[in-house]
């Protein structure tokens, strides 16, 4: 499959709710972090804040991975939708800490600056039902490819509350509310072209139609428990490397401006970008688990290295080379969950495989705000690239024999 392949119609929707909700996540992931602090919130809980909504992310994904496709995937999709966009809504307007809790519980709020949630578990899961098992990679690139575009998007609205105020004279605190507002409208506008799925994506075969679980064998369950320890692993490691605490690390460590931070994470989500199918193309020719390990192990080097650089730009520019390779294992990842599993466990494996992911980002911003606040403002880069190394290698000595069926022919 060549990259101008044109998407199925269903993929390309899918694609373009993840766009807007992405969007949506970037932004406030950047901004979460400064304006709760302009609200008086201190950084622990800020990372409570965080880690609250991203635990209940993680309960709405086991939900999802369960029951979505006895739900119906499109409706459940459109309500998770509208209830992350009343989530961005109320933190716009909130700052007692307990009301803050209670929202980020409520709607799972996703304050970490990339997408990740029990929506985009139903979409990985539904995908691979659009294409074949050779064009599935690519899928899923074009797939992420859209995510970061629109994380991408995201961190250049950043800029939105310095224009807000320069233009039209709103205050520091306001802007940033009215920039949050902005963010629960993208994310209720993916309702959109959700409603125009095709009825395939639902995939209830016969068999499995009026069942209340998934129909998952041991050894597939024993496939997923591995993976999903791994992903947890993985994700305790990337919730210390949250765009929101990078985003605030930049700014107290360097000084970083909200425009310097937009540029610097709109530059990121573009390699982020290039890198998703980068990684599809160097699949094909190295194999799904060589390419997620050997691209994703040098990424938690480079950002190790950063905080020993004397000034912005050094620290930028290793951030920037992180990001040029971090998310390679992404679609490579997301593909090969869905390859090594059947097609009816794949919601579950999707399900399981991305609360993991989830548990995992809600405990590093808890302890992330923590060590930050009490042990040095550089210690969440050390423990996240550490844990994210440990991951890859024993992700490649565990799985390196079990292939997809693309690369056993």
């Amino acid at each position: 499959m060549s990259v101008t392949h044109r998407l199925p119609r269903d993929a390309a929707l899918v694609c373009l709710a993840g766009c807007l909700r992405a969007t949506s996540v970037s932004l406030a992931g950047v901004l979460i972090a400064i304006h709760l602090s302009g609200r008086g919130v201190s950084p622990s809980g800020i990372g409570l804040v965080i880690g609250v909504g991203m635990a209940a992310s993680a309960i709405g994904t086991v939900a999802a991975g369960l029951y979505a496709d006895t739900w119906g995937r499109r409706p459940t999709l459109c309500a998770i939708s509208l209830l992350a966009a009343a989530g961005y809504a109320a933190i716009a307007f909130v700052d007692s800490l307990p009301l803050l809790l209670l929202v980020a519980a409520l709607t799972m709020l996703n304050g970490m600056g990339r997408d990740r949630g029990p929506a985009s578990a139903i979409e990985q899961a539904l995908l691979p039902a659009t294409t074949t098992d050779t064009h599935r990679t690519w899928t899923m690139a074009w797939y992420n490819a859209a995510i970061d575009v629109g994380h991408a998007i995201g961190a250049a609205a950043v800029v939105l509350p310095t224009l807000l105020t320069r233009l039209f004279g709103v205050a520091g605190v306001e802007s940033h509310s009215l920039t949050f507002v902005v963010c629960g409208v993208a994310l209720a506008l993916s309702v959109i072209p959700y409603s125009f799925l095709g009825p395939q994506v639902e995939q209830v075969s016969n068999e499995d139609a009026g069942r209340e679980g998934p129909a998952v064998d041991d050894a597939t369950r024993r496939v997923v428990y591995r993976l999903t320890a791994l992903f947890g692993l993985d994700s305790v490691g990337g919730g210390f490397l949250s765009s929101a605490l990078v985003a605030y690390w930049f700014f107290e460590r360097y000084g970083m401006s909200e425009t310097q931070l937009a540029a610097l994470f709109f530059t990121a989500r573009l390699l982020n970008v290039v890198s998703h199918l980068a990684a599809a193309w160097i699949a094909r020719r190295i194999g799904l688990v060589n390419t997620m390990v050997f691209t994703h192990l040098p990424s938690s080097v480079f950002l190790m290295i950063a905080p020993a650089a004397p000034n912005a730009g050094l620290a930028a520019a290793m951030f920037l080379a992180r990001e040029a390779l971090v998310e390679m294992d992404v679609p490579t990842r997301q593909s090969y969950v869905m390859a090594v599993v059947p097609p009816s466990a794949r919601t579950y494996a999707s399900g399981m495989t991305n609360v993991a992911r989830n548990a995992g980002w809600a405990i590093g911003p808890l302890l992330g705000g923590t060590v930050m606040q009490h042990v040095t403002l550089a210690a969440p880069l050390f423990i996240g690239g550490t844990l994210k190394i440990v991951y890859d290698i024993v992700l490649y000595r565990s799985f390196r024999h079990l292939r997809p069926p693309e690369e056993r022919s």
